[in-house]
């Protein structure tokens, strides 16, 4: 089933705490991209999402290769996704849309693989947002299923010139965000190990799988991945993003039912991947994202923060300002 704002409207909420300060910090927007045809997400679309019921107060935009420039270096190609993104936070930062301050922080792409070679590319992205440009996501997620994962290939995060780009990072002090797929948690793992002083940031709990060989597999996936997140725990620079579990290819098949999930039926089926990652990590390394529009295959935007909301009933003051805000506003430097 093809999601619609008409399917999503059929199951509709009151929101819950709608006073409680959120930073949404992993969202994507886009209108055209070359490689693929999806709905545009842009400052109106994110603007009715934000507006819908919750107290967003400022949200992170994350890279989805889109906007690149069509002229110079192909190199420096990347830094149009930048200037986009930092054109539409002006655009909110007016007030005309809102008050939530949209991509008050910016996290770029870069072909880390470029090694040393990729420092003009983020001094330039640097230049692009200077006060909201903070950090790159360039994706080693892989897996054989290219339904899965969308890296150019296997052990990305391991490679020597990826790492020398990296090292690049570091030295500017930029935050580094990680998607991956739950049998890759291992490389980030070796990953933050080799860079101790560098932010990392995993995406969507560390890549929870569900369909293709992993289909009814659910239990044996949930028990390698807690192992695996156990010891990525140990790694102090690392904070984890609560989401992403709504996407297709974690298989829980909520687009293809006639009517939405509801935030109950959301929450029932989400709350051991992240509460296993808050015992874990801890409510200060611990931040919820929306991860939209990708996520909306499957919820609102409404829905989805009341499922999160449902999890962290009972959770202290401190612990829901910390996973709901200011977990992400200290990571990604907000104001």
């Amino acid at each position: 089933m093809a999601t619609t704002d008409a399917w999503l409207a059929l199951v509709q909420e009151p929101t819950l705490e709608p006073e409680l300060p959120i930073c949404d910090p992993h969202h994507h927007l886009w209108d055209q991209r070359p490689d693929r045809v999806e709905p545009r997400y842009m400052i109106d679309e994110i603007t009715a999402d934000l507006n819908s019921g919750h107290n967003i107060v400022s949200t992170v935009f994350i890279e989805h290769l889109a906007m690149f420039r069509n002229h110079g270096p192909d190199e420096m190609k990347y830094v149009g996704e930048v200037e986009f993104a930092n054109g539409i936070a002006a655009m909110a930062a007016s007030g005309l849309y809102g008050k939530t301050k949209v991509a008050a922080g910016i996290v770029g792409y870069a072909d880390l693989t470029m090694g040393q070679a990729v420092r003009p590319v983020l001094e330039a992205e640097m230049r692009a947002a200077p006060d909201r440009f903070r950090g790159i996501r360039c994706t080693g997620a892989w897996d054989p299923d290219p339904r899965i994962a969308r890296a150019p290939k296997r052990g990305l995060y391991l490679d020597a010139y990826y790492q020398a780009g990296v090292a690049e990072m570091a030295a500017l002090d930029l935050v580094l965000d990680i998607p991956c797929r739950y049998h890759q948690l291992p490389e980030v793992i070796s990953l933050a190990r080799a860079f101790p002083r560098l932010s990392i940031v995993l995406n969507h709990v560390g890549g929870i799988t569900g369909i293709g060989t992993y289909e009814n597999r659910r239990d044996e996936v949930f028990a390698d991945w807690r192992a695996h997140m156990t010891e990525l725990a140990t790694c102090a620079n690392v904070t984890v993003k609560l989401g992403g579990l709504a996407m297709e290819y974690c298989g829980f098949g909520w687009h293809e039912h006639e009517t939405p999930p509801t935030s109950e039926q959301l929450a029932d089926a989400t709350r051991r991947y992240f509460e296993t990652v808050i015992e874990l990590f801890g409510t200060d390394r611990c931040m919820f994202e929306s991860n939209f529009p990708v996520d909306k295959v499957s919820c609102s935007y409404n829905v989805l923060w009341n499922s999160f909301k449902r999890i962290t009933v009972n959770y202290s003051a401190a612990d829901k300002a910390a996973l709901y805000h200011d977990t992400a506003t200290r990571i990604y430097r907000i104001d």
